[in-house]
């Protein structure tokens, strides 16, 4: 069975592209799996270093706002629009797929619908609450659609071939959350609440500067909480600004790093988790059962982030702050109110626990094998 696999853009469409890959090979060790994305895109790095076959194919958005760039850019991306059909029938014509799968991104596009029109078998995963545009004009056009979320469902349009799976968490994530106490004893945690804050690899300006009025109040109060918090990359020297602005400092209650190279082991530890609401990251937090405080980025498409994040807190597995009513005092106004009621982070977890699809991997992969296998 030679699959190829369609996926750009964010480590959020890239990451289950992988995981699916991966649980493919599992039921089916003979199957021959390649991608297809921007080798200017992260796909590229991600996918080559995993060791699978990469196919190049240029596309890009139209971008909304004009000025002269973006006009520049549009041009570009009509270009690369034009070409986009003919590279992806010779890319069928190399590949000679029996399955094509798209996991979002512009990238998903032209090749998955190249393949519908061929007649090869396809299918779409949508890792978000509210469907990217490019699932949206796939989905009435594919053999079976695969959602995270019940709330996905009708927003794409097919409901009669879509299927509610969750999304694919790492299985180290699962690992780990059973070795909790001993990962904590390893931090020093003691029976402190354990708060695990970031904003992303980058690092999200506004999350940083909330989270320091938060760990000021923390320190300045004596609470016993171990707070671990992410920078990101350009928010090393911010934190440090800040921390000398606000009259905090790292030491025995606050671990400061760049970057989280470690976390399925700090979710596993984590009482309360303060973070941005990609669909990869809730997913986790559904796995180890964590209650959060969620800030979704307004900068992203279709604000759908904020649509993921709304459906912890219906189910009363998180708090969610909108960026712009986002400020220090609402962050410790909000945390301070969790750390007050006893058990009431405990519960939030086993809130968020409920929502977890833990055979999201194998569910996809069934009904993948099943559908190659249908005349």
């Amino acid at each position: 069975m030679r699959v190829l696999i369609a996926a750009g853009g964010t480590a959020g469409h890239i990451n289950p592209a992988l995981a699916i890959a991966g649980a493919i090979k599992k039921a089916d060790p003979t199957a021959e799996i390649h991608f297809a994305g921007r080798k200017e895109g992260m796909e590229y790095r991600l996918v080559t270093q995993a060791g699978y076959p990469f196919h190049h194919i240029e596309i890009t958005g139209f971008q909304r706002k004009l000025s002269l760039n973006n006009i520049k850019r549009n041009l570009i991306t009509l270009w690369n629009l034009a070409l986009s059909g003919p590279k992806a029938k010779k890319m069928m014509k190399d590949i000679q797929p029996d399955l094509v799968i798209g996991c979002g991104g512009y990238v998903s596009g032209p090749v998955v619908r190249c393949a519908a029109r061929q007649g090869i078998k396809t299918a779409l995963h949508e890792q978000n609450a509210f469907p990217g545009v490019t699932n949206k004009l796939l989905a009435p056009d594919v053999d079976i659609v695969f959602a995270a979320v019940p709330a996905a469902v009708e927003k794409l349009g097919a409901p009669e071939k879509t299927i509610v799976v969750g999304n694919p968490v790492r299985p180290e994530v699962f690992t780990q959350a059973k070795n909790r106490e001993a990962i904590r004893a390893e931090l020093g945690a003691g029976d402190r609440t354990v708060i695990l804050s970031f904003g992303g690899s980058l690092g999200a300006r506004r999350v940083n500067e909330v989270v320091a009025d938060l760990c000021a109040w923390e320190q300045k109060n004596k609470k016993p909480v171990l707070h671990l918090h992410a920078t990101g990359q350009y928010g090393v020297q911010l934190f440090r600004d800040l921390e000398k602005e606000k009259g905090f400092a790292p030491g025995e209650s606050l671990v400061v790093k760049e970057y989280i190279n470690n976390m399925p082991e700090l979710l596993a530890a984590a009482d309360l988790v303060i973070s941005r609401a990609g669909a990869l990251t809730l997913a986790e937090l559904e796995a180890v059962g964590r209650a959060a405080v969620l800030i979704p980025s307004p900068n992203v498409a279709e604000n759908h982030q904020y649509y993921n994040a709304m459906e912890l807190q219906k189910a009363g597995a998180a708090v969610v702050i909108e960026e712009k009513d986002l400020t220090g005092e609402k962050l410790v106004q909000t945390v301070s109110g969790m750390l007050a009621q006893p058990g009431k982070l405990a519960e939030m977890g086993r809130n968020a626990r409920s929502l977890s699809v833990d055979d999201s991997l194998d569910r996809i992969a069934d009904a993948l094998l099943k559908l190659v296998k249908t005349p």
